[in-house]
């Protein structure tokens, strides 16, 4: 163990994204107070397409949301005039988003620079496989599948094989460019095996219950946002469109495929793939959950950023059958992360929390008899945006934890 510190410690002095860089490009935050304003913002992003980082599609932009989106340097001159000239108020969030993402890494927190800081595929790997050698009697490593570029997806079972009967899945990464799901499914894992046989209640939790956990759902995406472009989102396979790579995984789930007009644009960022579970990934993913539904009985999708926790349905707006209890637990979790640090968090339905989605993980894992599937929308609500620096990896980790406890308890109750 004290051979993988060392090696993964050498190894944050080689580990920094390459590729793409972002000299002077801005991160814009409008919040429009009318419609003529909300009009004005979609007509940019239709002469220029804006990379949205919230909401993620210009369709769902509203007068009095809060609107963040990226744009390089010739975008942001033009961008800045029009705002002026048309009195729209705004306010650039990073002025250098370069300088933004290399001030991502600065360490902190107890565990020093292993444990609070952003870490590559390859590391976690190691780590996961590491975990499980180190720990037999309750962690455990199972490749459930392939990614396109035929990378291993592996998911650690952890929690005491002879007693725990029920499971719980927690899905990290989806969408590359949210680092800190990552961080927190790596955080889940070794809090969980520290802290079993000295904290009760993390005790009784894994003596009760299975954590199925994918640290990285989409590695070839994660990947691609250390060595090419920090913001890509999507998986790395071909489209019918030469020019354009990636499946939206979170949109290529058999639930109201492809229910929403722009998701069959190969070029979008929310492109839903060629069929439902057309990525190798989901394919995957749905194989295992499928294989395994007897005892999951949780299912909990970790995104960023926004904090929010939703529920079922993404794709309709309708009370899912079982909307009362989902509330409570959504309520309680919530609670129970805002008593660490305060941080407020909103929850509700997908569809009208947010905005309409289809295909997503949780609502088709709801579907198929997972009746407690969540997504955890992280911090924060707009400052670092992706961008969250490594000194909060701690404090999220933290608080969120307390928000799973919460439901594993339900789980269990």
């Amino acid at each position: 163990m004290k051979l993988f510190l060392l090696l993964c410690s050498i190894a944050f002095t080689l580990s920094f994204p390459q590729g793409r860089r972002f000299d002077n490009e801005k991160l814009f935050h409008i919040t429009p107070k009318n419609d003529d304003e909300v009009q004005i913002i979609k007509y940019l992003d239709s002469k220029m397409k804006l990379d949205f980082w919230k909401p993620k599609y210009a369709h769902n932009i509203k007068p009095k949301t809060k609107v963040y989106f990226h744009a390089d340097v010739q975008q942001s001159k033009v961008i800045m005039e029009l705002l002026k000239e048309k009195g729209i108020q705004y306010r650039i969030v990073f002025h250098d988003l370069q300088k933004a993402v290399e001030n991502q890494f600065s360490r902190g927190g107890k565990y020093g620079k292993v444990f609070t800081r952003y870490r590559e595929w390859k590391e976690i790997a190691v780590w996961a496989y590491s975990f499980s050698l180190n720990h037999p009697n309750l962690a455990s490593v199972v490749q459930i599948g392939e990614t396109y570029e035929g990378r291993p997806m592996l998911v650690l079972k952890i929690g005491n094989q002879k007693s725990a009967k029920r499971g719980v899945f927690l899905e990290c990464g989806i969408h590359a460019r949210e680092w800190i799901s990552p961080a927190f499914c790596q955080w889940f894992v070794t809090e969980a095996i520290r802290t079993y046989g000295k904290d009760k209640e993390m005790t009784k939790l894994l003596d009760s219950l299975i954590f199925h956990v994918l640290p990285v759902y989409n590695i070839d995406g994660y990947i691609w946002t250390w060595t090419s472009d920090r913001f890509w989102r999507k998986n790395r396979a071909p489209t019918p469109n030469d020019k354009c790579f990636g499946t939206d995984l979170n949109r290529n789930f058999n639930i109201s495929w492809n229910g929403i007009h722009f998701t069959d644009e190969p070029c979008s960022e929310a492109y839903a793939g060629s069929a439902p579970e057309s990525a190798p990934e989901t394919k995957a993913l749905t194989t295992y959950i499928r294989e395994n539904l007897s005892s999951l009985k949780a299912y909990l999708s970790v995104h960023s950023y926004s904090q929010l926790l939703l529920y079922p349905y993404g794709y309709k707006d309708e009370k899912a059958p079982n909307h009362e209890k989902l509330e409570e637990i959504a309520s309680s979790a919530v609670k129970a992360l805002h008593s660490l640090y305060n941080t407020s968090y909103t929850y509700g339905p997908i569809y009208t929390t947010i905005y309409p989605v289809s295909g997503s993980s949780i609502d088709w894992t709801y579907d198929i008899g997972i009746k407690y599937s969540f997504t955890f929308e992280l911090r924060d609500e707009g400052e670092y945006g992706f961008l969250l620096p490594e000194h909060d990896i701690e404090p999220t980790c933290k608080e969120t934890m307390l928000a799973v406890k919460e439901i594993a308890h339900y789980v269990i109750n």
